[in-house]
């Protein structure tokens, strides 16, 4: 940190190149899911260039979680153009309890720490890492200016509460889920399990459902993008209500990662218990 900035960049960006060549597994997982998604008909030299892209997002990632400690407030806001805030205003307005949803994209790091920012604290569920040391770290970068973390294993009744409370809450739904976990869904052109957490949660207690992403032209600056809320019918069919807003929320996650699809995490295995096949070594 005591670095220029550009020299950071250049520094991951050698990282990334490295982990690049070196992962021959990850490379390949990553071009497994490029051909799966895309029929194989993506050439050859834009899947490479979406490929070096991940690995390298991934390590801005890390080196994101390591600048936001010696940030301000205003500094990261600095970075970060809002758009379509209207939709989260509208939400407080109404006294609603907020559900962010949102995948692993482009600076996805900076985006949730952005949006407890500009709106209220954000309480984010995340799923346990093997390294607890390196967890604790990340945590505290995650956390450093209000925002709270929620381990993901029997977070449910946490959840409530502070949907309850009218608190906002930050969900990922874009990793990968076996039959008990998720609801099957069509995502990216393939059936696959999806949480079903969001659409839940806004359906019983009348919550509202807002997407999110972050993404960037230059890596200096960024646009925190607010998506129109996804609404979550309330019938006599509570199952086919749920499944309508968790499909939902895939279809907008489909269209997001088809307009740009270098910014998605390609590099792990979203289809391993439904397509199993396609990470065969």
């Amino acid at each position: 940190m005591l670095l220029p900035s550009s020299f950071r960049k250049v520094f991951f960006s050698l990282l990334a190149s490295l982990a690049y060549h070196i992962s021959s597994r990850y490379r390949k997982i990553a071009d497994n899911n490029l051909d799966f998604v895309f029929d194989n008909k993506m050439d050859k030299k834009t899947k490479d260039e979406i490929i070096r892209y991940s690995f390298k997002n991934l390590l801005f990632n890390f080196m994101h979680l390591i600048e936001i400690r010696r940030m301000s407030k205003d500094d990261l806001l600095s970075k970060i153009n809002v758009q379509n805030i209207n939709v989260v205003n509208k939400a407080n307005q109404e006294n609603r309890a907020i559900i962010f949803v949102t995948p692993h994209y482009c600076a996805w790091e900076l985006g949730s720490i952005a949006v407890g920012l500009v709106d209220k604290p954000l309480n984010a569920v995340f799923k346990k890492l093997k390294n607890l040391e390196y967890q604790e770290w990340m945590l505290e970068s995650r956390n450093i200016f209000g925002n709270k973390s929620l381990e993901k294993s029997n977070v449910l009744k946490s959840l409530i509460k502070l949907i309850r409370d009218k608190r906002s809450i930050g969900i990922v739904i874009d990793s990968s889920m076996n039959k008990r976990e998720g609801l099957e869904v069509n995502f990216l052109g393939k059936k696959t399990r999806q949480t079903a957490t969001p659409a839940y949660l806004a359906r019983k207690y009348n919550a509202c459902i807002i997407p999110v992403t972050i993404r960037t032209d230059n890596e200096n600056n960024y646009t925190l993008m607010f998506f129109d809320e996804i609404i979550v019918e309330n019938t006599q069919d509570e199952k086919n209500d749920i499944l309508k807003a968790t499909q939902a929320q895939a279809d907008w996650l489909t269209s997001v990662i088809k307009k740009e699809p270098k910014f998605w995490f390609w590099i792990h295995r979203r289809w391993k218990h439904e397509h199993p096949e396609i990470y065969k070594k």
